[in-house]
């Protein structure tokens, strides 16, 4: 399936731009909306779990070829890395889009089978469409752009994983940006300068003695009782849990989430806090609990996965580029971060700076459900495809040509 949409428009005509423009983006985005939607399309009506993502990887190698882009696969799994270079001297920016769906059990309530519902067929139909618009304008692009197709995000295991393949090391990127669906009105940006999305922590408590089971539920109530907030039940929750999320020093500017769960004898528990250093606190708090038990034995199998904090300066920097290319009504700012979310793109922006930012996908008058990533009924709005690659072209092409700071 192809996405071409008409000529390519770099023809570098008497009189034309040397340097990428937004109106030049905006035009070869709109050329390319149909096919990047019939091609969302398809890869909704195949989903593939974290670390499957064979099909998804062979479509998006063929894309980035199709545009012209040097290709490399099977970069820490299915990984795909394509590098696009320039006419122009300038910077190395990568971009990066995850590739995998949501496996049944984590589906809020469960579901049937593997499913798109987090938007993922989204983020890697923006980055096959930025790739392409920047392809049909590189006699016009400064530096090189490095596009990231990631598998097992949901795992938390493939940015580890292209990471220690060394992808970073090879493109020498200096920057690395990314955009997830958002529960917000369709096309609009939500930028996180200094939040972002919290870690998580796990860790075991096995009973012995006894009545084990019983005092295993016991302590897990104790366990749970640590949290300050509640996972979201309805809708009307969720619908707070948003204006929350927007409001400045507001009541998730800090937070500890937890979920002890009991299986015979032992407590499973994974919590989630911000800002991250209170997770020694949070542990202190489990060991203490536990040691009011007898025969209780803690273990934290492995330190905190860590949370995703978005360098200030660059996530102000985008919602400025954001406001001129698409209007001051295009953004909104995040003064905290979701409680129940996590990503593994903090492993990424724990060596190079970069931002990660919410893109609206709620179409109007649609149940909130229908835009939250994970709900059964997640529905995003298509219009969301052709403004993300708009934004995304026009931010990249910017950034390979700025100076470095």
């Amino acid at each position: 399936m192809g996405i071409a949409g008409g000529a390519a428009g770099d023809a570098l005509a008497e009189g034309r731009p040397r340097t990428v423009t937004q109106p030049a983006v905006d035009a070869e985005a709109e050329r390319l909306r149909r096919g990047l939607i019939a091609l969302r399309q398809d890869l909704h009506r195949h989903p593939e779990a974290p670390g499957q993502e064979r099909r998804t990887a062979g479509v998006v190698a063929r894309q980035l070829r199709v545009a012209g882009l040097d290709v490399v696969t099977g970069v820490g799994g299915h990984g795909v890395v394509g590098v696009l270079r320039g006419a122009r001297p300038g910077r190395t920016i990568a971009y990066r889009a995850d590739m995998d769906a949501v496996p049944p059990q984590d589906i809020v309530g469960g579901g049937p089978a593997t499913a798109h519902v987090c938007g993922h067929d989204l983020h890697t139909t923006i980055a096959l469409g930025v790739a392409h618009v920047l392809a049909r304008l590189r006699r016009r692009l400064s530096g090189t752009a490095v596009f990231l197709f990631q598998p097992a995000e949901e795992a938390l295991a493939g940015a580890r994983a292209m990471i220690d393949a060394g992808v970073l090391e090879r493109t020498r990127v200096e920057e690395i940006h990314a955009l997830h669906c958002g529960p917000f009105p369709v096309g609009q940006f939500a930028v996180t300068p200094g939040y972002g999305l919290p870690g998580q922590d796990h860790a075991q408590v096995t009973i012995t003695g006894p009545d084990a089971p019983g005092t295993a539920r016991r302590l897990a109530a104790a366990i749970g009782a640590l949290a300050t907030v509640t996972p979201p039940q309805t809708p009307a929750d969720l619908e707070r849990m948003v204006a929350d999320v927007r409001t400045p020093h507001g009541p998730l500017n800090r937070f500890v989430a937890v979920r002890a769960r009991v299986q015979d004898a032992t407590v499973s528990v994974s919590s989630r806090c911000w800002p991250q250093e209170r997770y020694p606190e949070v542990r202190a708090g489990i060991r203490r609990l536990a040691a009011s038990y007898a025969g209780a034995t803690v273990s934290f199998p492995t330190d905190p996965f860590p949370a995703m904090v978005c360098p200030e300066r660059d996530a102000r920097a985008l919602a400025h580029h954001l406001r001129r290319a698409l209007g001051r009504d295009a953004v909104t700012e995040l003064h905290a971060a979701f409680p129940f979310n996590g990503e593994d793109f903090a492993l990424y922006l724990d060596r190079v700076p970069g931002t990660y930012t919410f893109l609206g996908v709620r179409a109007p008058h649609s149940p909130i459900t229908t835009c939250f990533p994970h709900y059964p009924d997640f529905a995003p709005d298509e219009r969301a495809i052709g403004i993300g690659v708009r934004a995304m072209a026009g931010w990249i092409a910017q950034r390979t040509a700025s100076a470095s700071h």
